[in-house]
């Protein structure tokens, strides 16, 4: 027999709720407890931005690192930095995280949306070639919910690359890191993020020209006025030096939830070798074959205590079209507004029991689901 699902009133999964984040752990807290002490955790400059800067470059292969305040900061630097301006045009997927299409406005440039892969949602490179034109200065590439970007395919262009990375930093495509692609790569450090610090990113650089401009931009004279505090990068070197562990632990849990096979879940899939990494784990979501519309498992799942959320909303949807250019029809990137699920990642490092009750729970909502549709009609 079927535990009663608790949208029907049967006992949620996770009483407590999703697990919180980030985590309350030894090693940040001891990291914190030396910057205290040194006394380095105020100051202007100091050794845990440089070693946090050092170890980015090494992980990312790429030359140089700037840290700064904020991931959505760090976009727009790296746009600067590869010499866009006002009256200029970057491609993007039209399935995308809002603040990069509004970083794209902040600059004074015009965003040119492409449609989006259907196996992954993420941007498909084979629509970019028509959507360049005179006035393109840059892509902007985002790996989202698990999707990965086929790089090479992107870069092959001749356009200056920005690869925002800040859902995805441990994946790779073969042996390369994510980040380490474009002429400029981007990382978040929010409080929800795979790294952690409150706020906080930071820049990733191929070339040495965008390092220049960056630097530039981020400074007022001998001032920089848009930095990772000390205290930020001590908690985040920890955190970096047990990534791969986690990551590693991650990509196992994502695994394990997709055995289950619950129909109208599907993982994203990838069309090149590469190595996922989840901050939030896509699925696209068939309401028929699931039995629920996208908004009754919603609430189901949060009934339980398990953090599913929607999808982005497609950036041209209700957008005036004098706000962006369409490379194209831009079906797929629609069709992932209306269908894209999503787990929050902090689940997947709560230990094999947690992450298959997880999976035997999503199971179960399928299993119920007339009952659940019987109990909740349609308005």
């Amino acid at each position: 027999m079927n535990p009663i699902p608790a949208i029907l009133g049967g006992p949620p999964a996770f009483p407590d709720g999703p697990p919180p984040w980030p985590r309350s752990t030894d090693d940040v807290r001891d990291a914190v407890a030396r910057a205290m002490n040194e006394g380095t955790w105020g100051g202007y400059h100091g050794p845990h931005v440089e070693e946090l800067e050092r170890r980015l470059a090494a992980r990312f292969q790429v030359p140089h690192v700037i840290t700064c305040s904020s991931g959505t900061l760090a976009v727009e630097a790296a746009l600067h930095a590869v010499g866009v301006g006002p009256g200029d045009e970057v491609v993007l997927a039209a399935y995308e995280y809002d603040s990069n299409f509004l970083t794209v406005h902040a600059i004074g440039a015009r965003p040119v949306l492409v449609d989006v892969a259907a196996n992954n949602c993420n941007l498909d490179p084979s629509r970019l070639a028509g959507a360049i034109g005179p006035q393109t200065k840059a892509i902007l590439v985002s790996h989202l919910h698990g999707g990965i970007v086929p790089m090479d395919a992107v870069s092959a262009l001749g356009v200056p690359v920005v690869e925002d990375c800040a859902q995805c930093p441990g994946a790779a495509i073969g042996t390369k890191p994510c980040g380490g692609f474009g002429a400029v790569g981007t990382l978040s450090f929010g409080g929800s993020k795979l790294l952690a610090a409150g706020r906080g990113g930071a820049l990733l650089f191929h070339d040495e020209r965008a390092y220049r401009r960056a630097r530039l931009w981020l400074h007022r004279g001998v001032q920089a006025w848009a930095v990772l505090s000390e205290l930020q990068a001590a908690v985040l070197l920890p955190q970096l030096a047990r990534f791969d562990t986690d990551n590693l632990r991650r990509s196992d849990a994502v695994r394990r939830i997709a055995a289950e096979r619950v129909p109208g879940l599907n993982l994203f899939e990838n069309a090149i070798e590469s190595t996922p990494a989840y901050y939030k784990v896509g699925f696209r979501f068939d309401p028929i074959a699931f039995g629920l519309s996208r908004d009754l498992l919603l609430r189901a799942a949060r009934a339980e205590g398990i953090a599913f959320d929607a999808g982005f909303a497609a950036l041209h949807v209700g957008r005036s079209p004098s706000r962006y250019r369409a490379a194209g029809p831009l079906a797929e990137a629609a069709r992932a507004g209306e269908t894209i699920v999503k787990l929050h990642h902090p689940v997947l490092l709560a230990g094999n029991e947690s992450v298959e009750i997880v999976a035997r729970t999503l199971a179960n909502i399928y299993r119920n689901a007339s009952e659940i549709s019987a109990a909740f009609p349609p308005s």
